[in-house]
């Protein structure tokens, strides 16, 4: 047979290569985006799988390392009936003792590509579990690539190709060892992420108040961070007894979504505190108070509240004062299933002017009635008319009348925060039917 000189294959040749080439390079990019489209790490690997096959293989595995364990997070298959089969129990056992090829990637032994990989295992072994794993996915070449990230692997990538298919060749390995780093440095990015968001939602939550000093008051209160965007805010409330007379309910947003906002929250809640808890003002006061406070000693810069106080005289009803500045207005739902937004006492935030007069407002309210302070998460959407989340709110509040008042608050977080984008605090409160039975009490 006469041969066809190189000079005149080349030619031919070079398409095809540019075209493997481009296929590649939209694959890489393709999953670069998918990785980076996320901050759930194990959906961005899901996605990974997917993309994978039949892109690259029949079938791709992706596991983690989970402390001692491995857990098996995605199995794709160009049958989805066969990942069905396989995916089982998401922990597998470690890889420490393991001479298994997926345990050996796992401790350090990098991208491992096997011909055939049938071999003997004991029962109960991770060896056992991929060996089922290869019997079902009708496995014949396979490779294994770590997903590594400063020198930790962090997990695996396994790519399985049917028995009559090409082994995984150089350029295969090298890609398949590209997209394997890639995906580990995505992963410890998101687990990196995760901790510090973790950590300032605990520091958050840590700043919020205890109260559980105020027995003799129906009270219930939540805080839940934002879905949509995972961060922090600087929502918060309080709730405390004065020396003499009144309790004090708060509760306001100091503006950002950071870790710092959640710290300036609790440098500003201590402040009410003390300042309410000393002078004995009303809730206008203790805000002009506070406003100069916070302007003159502290870098906060803007402000939402609302400072109430619930006071039982010696005779006559229940009588609710308060101040707003700026911040969405309390709502009083009555036994009846009345629900009503309390709109008095309104000026502008705080931060902007420490002379802005400030007034009191007030409101009889008869036992059984729940009040709520919230924070404009549970009311506002993007794009939406606000009048509209204050219509929902009045609306499922009166159908929450008679709740028990922890199911109150639920079912309105439940219900109004689907798909929100902010963080939502809540503060509510029963009138009870008799007044708390204090020291001085006949």
């Amino acid at each position: 047979m006469r041969r066809t000189p190189m000079s005149r294959r080349a030619p031919a040749a070079a398409p095809d290569s540019h075209g493997h080439a481009s296929t590649r390079l939209r694959l890489l990019a393709d999953i670069s985006f998918a990785l980076a489209s996320s901050l759930d790490a194990e959906e961005a690997l899901r996605r990974l799988s997917h993309r994978l096959v039949p892109q690259l293989a029949d079938a791709c595995v992706v596991d983690l390392v989970d402390g001692e364990r491995i857990r098996r997070i995605a199995v794709t298959h160009r049958d989805p009936d066969r990942a069905l089969r396989v995916m089982g129990p998401g922990l597998l056992p470690g890889p420490d003792d393991s001479a298994d090829p997926l345990a050996r990637v796992l401790r350090g032994a990098g991208p491992l590509a096997l011909a055939s990989p049938a071999r003997a295992a004991e029962p109960g072994s991770l060896e056992a579990v991929q060996q089922d794993l290869y019997r079902i996915l009708d496995a014949g070449p396979v490779l294994i690539v770590p997903m590594r990230a400063r020198r930790q692997v962090l997990g695996a990538l396994t790519l399985i190709r049917p028995p009559q298919a090409e082994p995984f060749d150089a350029e295969d390995q090298s890609l398949a060892s590209d997209l394997g780093h890639r995906a580990g440095l995505a992963l410890e990015n998101a687990q990196l992420y995760a901790f510090q968001q973790n950590t300032a939602e605990q520091l958050q939550r840590s700043l919020l108040p205890d109260l559980s000093g105020l027995d003799w008051l129906p009270l219930a209160a939540r805080y839940s961070p934002a879905r949509e965007r995972a961060e922090v805010g600087g929502d918060w409330y309080d709730a405390f007894p004065l020396p003499v007379g009144p309790t004090v309910l708060a509760i306001g947003d100091v503006i950002g979504h950071d870790l710092a906002a959640a710290v300036r929250m609790g440098q500003l809640r201590n402040m009410l505190r003390a300042l309410a808890y000393d002078s004995g003002d009303t809730p206008a006061g203790v805000m002009r108070r506070l406003d100069r406070v916070m302007q003159g000693l502290t870098s906060i810069e803007l402000v939402t509240a609302v400072i109430a106080q619930l006071q039982a005289p010696p005779a006559g009803p229940w009588t609710l004062t308060w101040t707003n500045a700026g911040h969405p207005p309390p709502l009083l739902t009555l036994p009846d299933g009345t629900a009503q937004l309390l709109e008095g006492g309104h000026a502008p935030i705080l931060g902007l002017d420490p002379a802005t007069p400030r007034t009191d407002a007030h409101i009889a309210v008869p036992p059984g009635a729940t009040v709520l302070l919230y924070t404009d998460g549970l009311i506002e959407r993007p794009g939406e008319d606000i009048g509209h989340g204050f219509t929902r709110l009045r609306q499922h509040a009166a159908n929450l009348a008679s709740a028990p008042l922890s199911v109150f608050c639920d079912e309105l977080l439940d219900r109004l925060t689907t798909g929100y984008q902010d963080d939502v605090a809540l503060l509510a409160f029963r009138v009870p039917h008799r007044a708390p039975v204090t020291p001085d009490s006949p």
